[in-house]
């Protein structure tokens, strides 16, 4: 087996070296602008398919990770998961689905009033970040999720988020919610009747 190219070496010891993801224009700082990091890229994420670790991209930046079908073997203690609120839950899913989005706005689609806690507990799992300031009147902090929120759940892009149609799919709708929608197509055929 022939030694890959000096450039895709180059790319692989940054990366390998690196404590953090890095983006293509990051890597691209270290190994030099003559080298084409897409293509090294490319290269490595297919030497990589199907070993022990892999190289993935995560919301826009790259790094090595574990086989997840692997991971449980490198466990050696099992942290506590801590459960997150139904509040806490909520409010991610709206910043995810809606960032950059102010408190108001996260409290106008609840319905109700959240707790500074429930914020800070979702900032401090490194999962939303404060996102800047509305140009409005008071100017409120904005919030929006985090590269770690995109790695925790798998996801390469917020893109991937599910959709209605998935998350009815998967029964994870509230079982009230969709008898309210049922409801009103019903209501709706009524009216077509009349």
């Amino acid at each position: 087996m022939s030694a890959p190219p000096d450039s895709v070496r180059a790319v692989e010891a940054a990366l390998f070296a690196s404590t953090a993801p890095m983006t293509s224009s990051e890597i691209g700082d270290y190994v030099g602008e003559d080298v084409d990091v897409a293509a090294a890229l490319e290269t490595l994420v297919d030497h990589y398919a199907g070993r022990g670790i892999e190289l993935v991209e995560r919301g826009g930046r790259w790094h090595f990770q574990t086989a997840p079908d692997l991971a449980h073997i490198l466990r050696r203690e099992r942290d506590e998961t801590r459960k997150l609120s139904r509040a806490a839950v909520e409010t991610l899913a709206i910043i995810a689905y809606h960032e950059p989005v102010s408190r108001a706005e996260i409290e106008a689609i609840r319905g109700v009033q959240i707790s500074k806690g429930t914020l800070d507990v979702l900032m401090e799992a490194g999962w939303v970040r404060p996102a800047g300031r509305r140009e409005v009147p008071g100017r409120p902090l904005t919030y929006a999720t985090t590269a770690a929120f995109l790695d925790h759940f798998g996801l390469q892009s917020r893109r991937d988020l599910p959709g209605i149609d998935d998350l009815k799919a998967a029964g994870l709708l509230d079982p009230v919610d969709i008898a309210f929608e049922q409801l009103e197509f019903a209501g709706a055929g009524d009216l077509d009747e009349e």
